[in-house]
């Protein structure tokens, strides 16, 4: 599954001053983790967005956005938003920076132990 290259590159500038950022393929896209903590990324041709829960019922309202879906079950504080919402530099700084925003208050994921068989 292919992810739109060019979109990754701008989250990419977006992210330059942060620290501690990793990039991770996840999702069948590029994921960019900060402080080992998923924070934003790009799946085909949107931005996949970690966001606060308590704001994302009112960020759904506003155009291109809707609750990530993998399994038909929307995840809890991710949001997709289609590229076209994003297209101007102030559009996607805007949205990575919620995502920053959210970051220090988000959970890391807990790594599963892999035991011998």
């Amino acid at each position: 599954m292919a992810y739109n290259e060019d979109l990754v590159n701008r989250v990419r500038e977006c992210l330059e001053d942060c620290l501690n950022v990793e990039e991770k393929y996840m999702f069948g896209g590029m994921c960019f983790m900060v402080d080992a903590k998923m924070c934003v990324g790009v799946v085909k041709n949107e931005l996949m967005c970690r966001l606060n829960p308590a704001l994302v019922e009112d960020l759904l309202n506003e155009p291109a956005c809707r609750p990530m879906d993998f399994t038909g079950k929307s995840m809890k504080g991710f949001v997709f938003v289609e590229e076209e919402a994003c297209r101007s530099k102030k559009a996607l700084q805007k949205w990575v920076q919620l995502c920053l925003d959210y970051n220090p208050l988000a959970k890391a994921s807990t790594k599963k132990s892999r035991g011998k068989k």
